[in-house]
């Protein structure tokens, strides 16, 4: 979008489920890139407003109350506080965080969709959907876990696969089961309302390449999309949690969690201007803070419905599909919308060199990192910056995370400032010295520093904030080095005024990147401000020379950063290691057993021993290995996800058993005859089950 026709800005972050807190994944993902670029607009005098919010009505909310046996209110009530009170002492900047159990997104989710209902948008198909007859209830897509058809990964869900981030619907499973009885659902008849997306199908494809300066990922995904052809997809459920669908036919129904949410972003940017409210948690119901001091100027609708307004999404990359391929279409279906400009999903953050699981309690939480390391939320900002997953999946790890503070914000950042407000107070009482001549080595860090902040601002707005940090700190080495070849120490006992034009270049340093910081490390820009005494200059002011002017008096210096030491960091891995013995502990016990079958349904089993005579990689896979099995009675190809745990060269030859009656299924593109069977520890590692002694192919398994 051309800058010059740009009036305002709507940038949103996607709703964080209410079903636990935050974590470093999200933060790295979504909430900091975020907060960043809202942070760099406001200090540009940008028009902007940045939305988020709980999503409250998602199925991983029920599953979190039955786990813990209380109400799904109970839930969201508890985690939407922790949330909403971590990010703001974080440094989280949104105007508004909202919550989608409020009555002004009820109101906007039901309007939007009777508007589509009556514009006869929706299709009415009654379809076979899951059912779990010990449970008595009709299965949500989250409820219903198997195999999935695309990767061959254990552990998809009804809607999504997580490994290979292909969207699902629950019918595509192999063997389904489902997590509330363990049990093999059934299919039932029921009636549900859906989008037909295929009628928008050469819509979104004018959109989607519309905007080929996206992320590759981003791009690639929704051309994958596209490409394979768009199908109807329900946008209700069968439910007792959520939005309910405002049609009379339509009793125990709610909206698809992945219909309402997004519009969650619609409903907190109503919210944010019929309402004003100090930026405190309302007493009465907890809804929503908003960080406003008065009632908003203009109207929502400005924000969302206006050609002249950049309408940005900050997610990551598991809800690509949702961002630019299904809300889209519920915009274009409805009408008089803005679509988003862009949507720069990062990629995921590992740690430890594992991947973050919640379950698994491998992770770290945002509201003890704020109690364990008090008063280091930059620390924590700048390390998931310097690191952050823009193009690949990266790793956090704690001895990154201490060693980048104790070399990086200590020894760069703040030694620079530190001795440059040390000095001036030690030579000249702490008041800015005039700057005297200026010789061509000046003159060449006085250009660099004019430079920076136009290099900064473009990696800003091509959402390249890795880059963007690293040009700020570029600014902090220059400043260092400038120091360091100029020594003014020892240049004070034979020539005090070119002491004073040294000081004044590496103040007016100091000054600039308390502005170009703030988007990163707001904390620092503040304590900066203190420090120096000024403030309230705009980032075009950033690389000037008249920042600080002469004789200004500076307060007394400040340490920005401390070492952290051995022990701190060794704490947070011991800390994860235990979370790693308790969850093996936990699992020790083995899985009860199923219900009983009868031998018929045993006997109806081929099971046999075969011999792996082939191996290799399944292409753009990371766990499918297409193995090649001579069974005795024919060659075959069985598909199967252990390339983690296994090479190819390493397993031809290896006797395994294989369920050969299995029915034929394609996976991603080879078509799989059979089932090899595994043994799964408690660490999810898998085993062959091969017999002991070498058998004959085709030796029957009883």
């Amino acid at each position: 979008m051309d800058n010059s026709k740009i009036k305002r800005y709507t940038v949103t972050a996607a709703l964080p489920y209410t079903n636990g807190p935050v974590h470093i994944g999200h933060l790295a993902g979504v909430y900091l890139p975020a907060d960043t670029y809202v942070r760099f607009l406001r200090a540009n005098n940008r028009d902007v407003k940045f939305i988020c919010g709980s999503d409250e009505n998602g199925v991983p909310i029920t599953l979190k109350a039955k786990r813990e046996g209380v109400s799904p209110q109970e839930v969201v009530d508890k985690y939407h506080k922790i949330i909403g009170d971590s990010f703001r002492d974080f440094g989280v900047s949104f105007d508004i965080y909202h919550r989608t159990s409020s009555q002004m997104h009820h109101q906007t989710a039901s309007d939007f969709f009777e508007t589509l209902y009556n514009k006869g948008v929706f299709t009415e198909e009654v379809t076979e959907q899951y059912y779990d007859e010990k449970a008595q209830t009709f299965l949500a897509d989250r409820y219903i876990t198997g195999t999935c058809p695309k990767c061959g990964s254990e552990s998809a869900y009804g809607d999504q696969c997580e490994n290979c981030g292909s969207t699902l619907n629950a019918t595509d499973l192999i063997n389904p089961k489902s997590t509330l009885s363990g049990e093999p659902p059934v299919r039932k008849e029921t009636k549900n309302w859906f989008l037909p997306l295929e009628k928008y199908e050469d819509q979104l494809r004018t959109y989607i390449e519309s905007h080929k300066e996206w992320k590759p990922n981003v791009y690639g995904q929704c051309q994958s999309w596209l490409n394979a052809g768009l199908q109807p997809r329900a946008m209700t459920r069968d439910l007792d949690w959520g939005v309910k669908v405002p049609l009379k036919d339509a009793a125990g129904k709610v909206l698809y969690v992945w219909f309402d949410a997004p519009i969650g972003y619609i409903s907190a940017t109503r919210e944010l201007f019929e309402y004003a409210r100090l930026d405190v948690w309302n007493p009465k119901s907890e809804e929503y803070y908003i960080n406003q001091k008065e009632v908003q100027k203009g109207n929502w609708e400005d924000y969302w419905k206006d050609d002249s307004t950049k309408l940005v999404h900050f997610i990551g990359k598991d809800n690509i599909v949702f961002h630019c391929i299904i809300f889209p279409a519920m915009l274009m279906a409805h009408g008089g919308y803005t679509l988003a400009d862009n949507v720069p999903a990062n990629e995921f953050l590992n740690l430890e060199g594992q991947k973050i699981s919640t379950s698994k309690n491998w992770a770290v939480w945002l509201n003890e990192y704020l109690v364990e390391f008090k008063d280091k939320q930059d620390v924590l900002r700048y390390v998931l910056t310097a690191t952050a997953p823009e193009t690949k999946d990266n790793d956090f790890t704690w001895k990154d995370f201490q060693a980048r503070n104790n070399n990086e914000l200590v020894a760069v950042f703040g030694n620079f400032v530190n001795r440059v407000v040390v000095l001036t107070h030690k030579y000249f009482g702490g008041k800015v010295p005039m700057l005297m001549n200026v010789t061509p080595e000046d003159q060449l860090v006085i250009d660099e520093l004019a430079a920076a902040p136009a290099k900064i601002s473009a990696s800003i707005e091509q959402y390249r904030f890795r880059e963007a940090l690293m040009e700020v700190m570029n600014v902090a080495r220059i400043g260092n080095k400038y120091l360091a070849e100029t020594e003014p120490w020892k240049v004070i006992k034979t020539d005090e005024d070119r002491v004073r034009t040294i000081l004044n270049i590496s103040l007016q340093i100091v000054a600039s990147l308390e502005i170009l910081i703030e988007p990163f490390l707001p904390f620092t820009a503040d304590k900066l401000m203190k420090m120096l005494s000024y403030g309230g200059h705009q980032w075009e002011d950033a690389g000037k020379m008249n920042l600080l002017v002469r004789g200004h008096q500076l307060n007394e210096p400040v340490l920005l950063f401390e070492k952290i030491e051995d022990s701190e960091v060794q704490a947070q891995i011991d800390k994860l290691n235990k979370s790693k013995d308790d969850n093996i502990k936990a699992n020790t016990v083995a899985a009860p057993a199923k219900e009983n079958i009868d031998f018929e349904q045993f006997s109806a089993m081929d099971i046999r021993v075969a011999t792996i005579i082939a191996a290799e990689k399944v292409e753009k896979t990371k766990k499918l290995l297409k193995l090649t099995l001579d069974t005795g009675i024919d060659q075959r190809t069985v598909v199967s996800g252990i390339a983690e745990y296994f090479k190819p060269e390493d397993i031809i030859g290896k006797q395994v058993s294989v369920l050969v009656n299995l029915a034929p299924r394609e996976i991603k593109g080879v078509v799989s005859q059979g089932m090899i069977l595994m043994s799964e520890n408690a660490d999810g590692e898998l085993s062959f089950v091969s017999p002991m002694e070498n058998h004959n192919n085709g030796s029957v398994i009883r």
